[in-house]
């Protein structure tokens, strides 16, 4: 996933950014012309001919050859629109948003943005994002379920129609069947997993945006997760409800690897030294990493996923159109366009992505592009996954978290 940008990083770049702003990036970009007013249609005649750009984190080769190439081709061969996807850190996005905005430059670089949780908080807040623009997407009416928690929130955050929808995501735990039969449904029986095989187990130190994930998946699993939805933002406060959790994960450390006195520092590591054998168990907030592994020969085919019975966290991550993109006709477009049908099934299959369309809102026909992908070994059927999928927390009560574990449970 994209790595954490929050508003006191903006604040920190804005003026240096601000002075290359106007410089950097802009070589090409022509603004076309946009009435947000129109009708879809006639912002697909806008869009025309035009390119757009889509910035975002590039480090995942199988999806940047993706959008290169499937997303690419569909927007050119139906509207003539050039796709060019510029691969940055969310951070150094956002700083570069807000070094032109700091600059008052109303026509900037940037169209897309694959952004969630935090990140969009501090975007939206910061006014660097456009909108709203979701309810006039066709797609985003006929496929996407526009009720649900996911749609109308993001990581708690009210999106009030500022990002739409790109895929889906949900915590999975991983072993090998050929190294230990076991796959606890609990805290509980992980614990006693745990010390069954002794310095076997360990997950990666927060803020690693997979091992802050298993963290708070623990602390749901003890405390419950609705208490979380609206929760001020005290350290006390937050600190009183996961205490429960803290002491688990404090009764847990003698049994990880090095006894809890550290912890990976990334969830590659994890994932790395469950291959060597170091480790009987690792993690993915992908929830078909591990077929995808499988079939490069990463892990071997007895490799499997397994979830807690009480549910596991899932998000989802959007795009967004940044307030001074100087093609906003082409990025609706766009938008609008990945959230189709044809292009939800085609990551699916190839990207193992879970779709963001509502599959009860589908023709037969459409359903059937989704039921005949072969989602691979060692996975959980998607049925499965979402009726266990639990809501994510509220973005601002993340670092606090984080913050409390690194006191409260490292080497405790």
């Amino acid at each position: 996933m994209m790595k954490k940008g929050i508003t006191l990083l903006i604040m920190l770049v804005v003026v240096l950014s601000g002075l290359l702003g106007c410089s950097n990036g802009r070589n090409n970009v022509v603004e076309v012309k946009f009435d947000h007013n129109a009708s879809f249609d006639t912002i697909i005649e806008q869009a025309k001919g035009t390119k757009v750009r889509f910035y975002g984190w590039g480090g995942d080769e199988q999806r940047n050859k993706w959008l290169d190439t499937i997303v690419a081709s569909a927007l050119k061969e139906k509207y003539d629109i050039t796709l060019e996807r510029v691969p940055m850190d969310i951070d150094q996005i956002l700083a570069k948003l807000s070094g032109e905005k700091q600059a008052e430059q109303d026509s900037g670089s940037i169209d897309m943005i694959w952004i969630n949780g935090e990140n969009f908080y501090s975007a939206k807040e910061n006014g660097l994002l456009f909108g709203p623009f979701a309810d006039k997407l066709p797609n985003f009416q006929k496929n996407i379920d526009i009720n649900s928690e996911e749609i109308q929130k993001d990581f708690g955050y009210p999106i009030e129609g500022y990002e739409a929808p790109y895929s889906k995501a949900q915590m999975v735990l991983i072993n090998d069947s050929a190294v230990t039969s076991e796959t606890p449904k609990n805290t509980a029986e992980l614990l006693a997993y745990a010390k069954k095989l002794k310095g076997k187990v360990t997950y990666p130190a927060p803020p690693d945006f997979t091992g802050s994930a298993f963290v708070r998946n623990v602390i749901y699993d003890i405390v419950g997760h609705k208490q979380f939805i609206d929760m001020e933002v005290d350290k006390d406060k937050v600190k009183a409800a996961i205490e429960p959790a803290l002491a688990y994960l404090r009764e847990l450390n003698p049994y990880l690897w090095n006894e809890g006195k550290t912890f990976p520092a990334t969830s590659s590591k994890v994932e790395n030294m469950f291959v060597d054998g170091e480790l009987v168990m690792s993690m993915s907030y992908e929830s078909y990493s591990v077929a995808v592994d499988i079939e490069k020969g990463i892990v071997p085919d007895t490799a499997r996923t397994f979830i807690f019975d009480n549910g596991m966290i899932g998000n989802t991550n959007y795009i967004a159109i940044a307030a001074n993109s100087p093609n906003k006709a082409a990025a609706m477009v766009a938008i609008n366009e990945i959230i189709s049908v044809e292009l939800q099934a085609s990551q699916f299959s190839a990207l193992k992505s879970l779709p963001v369309v509502e599959y009860d809102k589908l023709t037969d026909d459409e359903k059937a592009l989704f039921d005949k992908v072969h989602i691979g070994k060692g996975t959980i059927p998607q049925d499965e996954l979402l009726s266990k999928r639990l809501p994510e927390m509220p973005a601002k009560l993340v670092p606090l978290i984080e913050e409390i574990w690194a006191e409260e449970v490292v080497g405790k």
